[in-house]
């Protein structure tokens, strides 16, 4: 393969806001082991509306498995805090958002700083996977596993980088992020919007069981995506994924604005 045709790093995004909508910010997280080539196109039709949006890269994403394997869940978390909190200063009202443990990465920020709400997609706190539970011990005797596959998509394959194997550390460390965002979930004050489809092969139903527990009254909206797999960001439910979270910030940005007007 010549230079020329080697397919880009993905890369973090960001999009200046413009017109009325300019001083509202969002700044999403992509999932686990994937990169923002995955919520690209949620970021470009938000950012079309105006609104000023951030889309990092996480440590150890958009590279290969053996880089993950050298990150921690706090090195993810600190990559989107960061760009949350600079998108935050440049804004009056700032949204987080985030696609499978990116949903995990937008609840746990909304419950550490102030945001005017969280839109998340097949958001991950629990695991299918029973050996989870013993993952602190199992990564010492098994390094890696094959990553979870979907039969039924209709999403693209993307360009993510070669996580053709999951190390099970990182596994671990996602499970840390998991119980860490659960925990959180009372602290968050801001309105909360999902999306869930009901064929997902990677988040279990017990993901919704637990925001429906933790953020009560929060939890504004759940809206069914009913032909979508996991990444449905990139899947047949895309475009109403992009209606409602557009219609979402829009409501709640203006609310966040009258609350602060003196």
């Amino acid at each position: 393969m010549t230079e020329s045709s080697t397919p880009p790093r993905p890369a973090a995004f960001s999009y200046p806001g413009h017109g009325a909508n300019a001083r509202t910010g969002i700044a999403i997280c992509h999932g686990f082991t994937g990169s923002p080539l995955s919520v690209t196109p949620w970021a470009q039709y938000l950012a079309d509306q105006g609104y000023a949006v951030e889309v990092p890269l996480l440590p150890g994403h958009g590279t290969d498995w053996r880089q993950l394997a050298r990150t921690g869940w706090r090195d993810w978390y600190r990559s989107y805090e960061a760009a949350f909190l600079d998108l935050s200063a440049r804004t009056d009202a700032c949204f987080t958002a985030g696609l499978s443990m990116g949903g995990a990465m937008a609840l746990l920020t909304a419950s550490r700083h102030p945001v005017a709400g969280v839109s998340v997609v097949n958001p991950g706190l629990s695991f299918y996977d029973r050996r989870v539970r013993v993952i602190g011990l199992l990564k010492f005797f098994q390094r890696t596993t094959v990553p979870i596959q979907e039969d039924q998509t209709g999403a693209p394959a993307t360009n993510d980088g070669d996580y053709s194997l999951t190390p099970l550390a990182a596994v671990h460390e996602l499970k840390k992020l998991f119980a860490a965002a659960v925990r959180s979930l009372p602290a968050v004050a801001a309105p909360v919007q999902v999306f869930k489809s009901r064929t997902d092969a990677v988040v279990p139903p017990t993901s919704l069981a637990l925001l429906r527990k933790g953020l009560g009254a929060n939890l504004v909206q759940v809206v069914d995506l009913a032909s979508s797999g996991h990444v449905a960001t990139l899947d047949v439910d895309a475009p109403l994924i992009f209606a409602e979270s557009g219609a979402f910030v829009a409501a709640h940005a203006r609310r966040t604005s009258t609350l602060e007007t003196p």
